[in-house]
């Protein structure tokens, strides 16, 4: 008996430890089925609880009185499937009549404590049926993306949602974004994963780093061009303009509208072009904008109103022309002068890192969700990396990138330099690099023994 009890102990222990250390780990070997079956014996009674339950049909009451049977119980909605996942569980439910998506959202708190959950969200998928996902630990205190993810082009995986879903940065779904953050609040790792993630595609990079380089110049052999100061940057932006200009006549010359060419092949953007005659789509990272809309004398205004026309333009028109922009900074907001509330407007998508002020949320999420601006405010300062995004829908979640290293992402596009475009009109400004490639370092540090 005695040695039962020390196996027992030693077995508890172990688990404990492994809830604590490793909570996926945990999660795959004992959580899953414990939190299925929870929810499978209590989810009569906490709907009922929670005023997620129905009253039965008239004809039900007609026929319980007419058999002289006990009245029928309220009647929650119905599971259509219940899936366990790498992070917790799908539940997906059919409401009953009289039931609202809404219902089900405005519960997910209760739901959580009464399942012992760490999280519920829920969205609807179709008429009279919602999904409900629970988190059976905190997905985001540790980020570990999946092995596979969807791959499609100019879709890129960037990050993980507190509801242990992907989260993604589709480029032909949302083409121009917003990203805020302040200083070491995480906002280089995502714009990392971003290159990262865009690096093995098809596709041209183009970076404005006016802090003299030191972030996106280190990624320069899978730059198609580069500007380090808001000089370069106005030239840069002029040579942009331009392309799209080319790009708009070439569609023009493919699109040959008569009566007999069907719908399908009318060409509107590059994505409707043939393969053999779309232009490379080009993605633009810029570092921090408020470098490009500062001035301090007559000259230095000149070139700033010529940079925020340009970002306009491109913001209003290069999504036909395959020209994305990705704007980063620590404040976006109307103090930076004329032009930066008409760019911020065609920003639809949004997302805000942790924030010094309530101003700095408002700016990214103030026309879009309130709840999201005090989910932006709420971000702790010792959790670097957590953000929220957004669309202009007013959908939001919470996010979190997995860390990625300089040195990784240094690693990742000097890999995958041959996948950098030419491109003539880009040629002035693409980045001198001297010498050949080199060989990728290791990124985990030398043990004492072999440095």
């Amino acid at each position: 008996m005695t040695g039962f009890t020390v196996a027992l102990v030693l077995v508890v222990a172990a688990v404990g430890l492994l809830r604590w250390r490793r909570p996926a780990w945990y999660w795959l070997a004992f959580g899953v089925t414990l939190a299925t079956l929870r929810v499978l014996l209590r989810y009569g009674s906490v709907m009922d609880a929670c005023g997620l339950t129905v009253p039965p049909a008239r004809w039900r009451l007609a026929l319980a009185r007419a058999a002289n049977r006990p009245i029928p119980e309220s009647r929650p909605p119905r599971i259509l499937r219940l899936l366990p996942t790498r992070t917790g569980l799908v539940l997906r439910l059919k409401l009953r009549p009289g039931q609202d998506a809404f219902d089900i959202a405005a519960a997910s708190d209760r739901l959580r404590h009464s399942f012992s959950m760490y999280g519920v969200t829920s969205r609807e998928l179709r008429s009279g049926v919602v999904e409900v996902r629970m988190t059976g630990y905190d997905v985001l205190k540790r980020v570990q993306m999946p092995a596979v993810t969807e791959t499609r082009p100019m879709r890129v995986p960037v990050a993980l949602r507190q509801d242990g879903s992907v989260h993604y940065r589709d480029y032909r779904a949302i083409p121009h974004a917003l990203t805020l953050g302040a200083t070491e609040s995480g906002k280089s790792v995502y714009q990392r994963n971003l290159v990262a993630g865009l690096a093995p595609m098809d596709v041209a990079l183009v970076g404005i780093d006016c802090k003299q380089g030191v972030e996106l110049f280190p990624l320069a052999r899978r730059f198609s061009a580069l500007a380090d100061n808001p000089d370069t940057a106005a030239e840069l932006l002029d040579a942009l303009v331009a392309r799209m200009a080319d790009v708009y006549q070439i569609i023009r010359a493919q699109q040959r509208i008569t009566v007999d060419v069907p719908d399908a092949e009318i060409a509107s953007d590059i994505w409707d072009l043939p393969d053999g005659l779309r232009p490379t789509p080009v993605v633009v990272l810029v570092d921090e904008v408020a470098e490009l809309a500062l001035y301090a004398n007559k000259e230095e205004e000149k070139r700033r109103d010529r940079i925020i026309t340009d970002l306009v333009r491109l913001a209003q028109l290069g999504r036909a022309a395959g020209i994305y922009l990705e704007i980063c900074g620590q404040r976006f907001g109307s103090e930076l002068g004329k032009g930066i509330t008409m760019l911020r407007a065609q920003l639809t998508g949004r997302t805000a890192h942790r924030v010094n002020d309530e101003t700095s949320a408002n700016m990214a999420f103030g026309d879009i969700s309130p709840d999201a601006v005090l989910a932006a405010i709420q971000i702790p300062a010792e959790m670097r990396g957590i953000a929220i995004a957004g669309d202009s829908s007013g959908g939001w979640h919470r996010i979190r990138a997995p860390h990625t290293s300089l040195r990784q992402a240094v690693n990742l596009c000097n890999r995958h330099a041959d996948r950098t475009p030419d491109l003539p009109e880009l040629a002035p400004f693409r980045p001198a690099l001297a010498g050949p490639v080199a060989a990728p370092v290791p990124s985990a540090k030398p043990s004492p023994a072999t440095a």
